[in-house]
């Protein structure tokens, strides 16, 4: 059952400030770890004095690398004393692989990433996982088949594949049918149909909600190289991906973070998946899907620390 989070002003996480935290504060540490024979890479980031820190394990959104924001939220955790692993998914960033967004996929390298970061010495015992987006589901799955997990925080997720089918229209579900119909086809004779991950309204992309082409492109570096374009067979798999459907066998606690003018990820989605998780907090704030990457950047994040305080007890 879901309960009110202390506000920031009340909390701990006061110390959460909207500068870039000076690497003087952290180290960081390059990571690799092998899936299914790929190897995936990500970044931990360590607070420098702070002995055996627990940890948070980030993994972000649809089709998005670590770099489009992870890198960020990371060094603002090691700033107040939780090591951070952000990642990459097989097949984004640096990470090898077919950058193909299938759930059960990007679920696989969750886990994998999670015992990457057990198997370091220098840090506690205590994980929690944090999620965004499509990564917000993930983690809420992930929790719910995995034991060791302390704690879950889920940003603006996405949770019910089948409440996506109801929000699109005849018009774009029989385009998103065929498209992904067409990739498979063309996978058969090793090739790939794609369509676009973020764009207008009015254009046929797997995110084309109001505000998704500014949101999503204001994260992206200026001096990445990833591509506006996934394989179309993803639009055949997340309306069947219900993360909420496993939130009840969840046994840690949980944050969801929503936005109740989120356009994407809508908010009663969000506020059902609180409801089922046993034992949730949720925040809801007065904002879109990437907002809290901008204006709500460190309010959204003094929300999260002051949950993984409570449940840390303060590092």
């Amino acid at each position: 059952m879901s309960a009110p989070l202390a506000t920031p002003e009340r909390s701990p996480a006061r110390r959460v400030r909207g500068e870039r935290p000076s690497r003087e504060r952290f180290s960081t540490r390059r990571l690799t770890f092998s899936v299914e024979g790929d190897d995936c890479v990500g970044t931990l980031y360590r607070p420098r004095d702070v002995d055996d820190p627990d940890v948070v394990v980030l993994g972000h959104g649809f089709a998005a690398e670590a770099a489009f924001g992870l890198d960020r939220v990371a060094e603002h955790l090691a700033e107040v004393g939780y090591a951070a692993f952000a990642f990459d998914y097989r097949g984004f960033g640096p990470s090898e692989g077919e950058p193909l967004v299938l759930p059960s996929r990007q679920v696989a390298d969750w886990e994998a990433a999670v015992d990457r970061v057990r198997g370091v010495d220098t840090l506690g015992d205590g994980i929690a996982l944090w999620g965004v987006s499509l990564g917000g589901g993930h983690v809420v799955s992930l929790a719910a088949e995995r034991d060791g997990v302390d704690a879950v925080i889920a940003r603006t997720p996405f949770a019910d594949g089948r409440a996506l089918l109801r929000s699109k229209s005849l018009r774009y579900l029989a385009r998103a049918t065929t498209a992904g119909l067409r990739d498979r086809l063309a996978g058969l004779v090793g090739r790939s149909h794609e369509v676009k991950v973020y764009g207008r309204p009015d254009e046929f992309a797997a995110l084309n909600e109001p505000g998704a082409l500014d949101g999503y492109a204001a994260l992206i570096p200026r001096d990445s190289t990833w591509q506006n374009g996934t394989r179309a067979r993803t639009l055949l798999a997340l309306p069947r991906y219900r993360p909420v459907t496993d939130a009840s066998a969840v046994t840690c606690p949980a944050l969801v973070v929503a936005g109740t003018d989120d356009r994407i990820a809508p908010y009663r989605y969000a506020e059902r998946l609180a409801a089922e998780l046993p034992d949730s907090s949720l925040v809801a704030l007065p904002m879109g899907h990437f907002d809290a990457w901008d204006d709500r950047f460190t309010e959204v994040l003094a929300h999260e620390v002051a949950f993984l305080d409570a449940v840390f007890d303060e590092p």
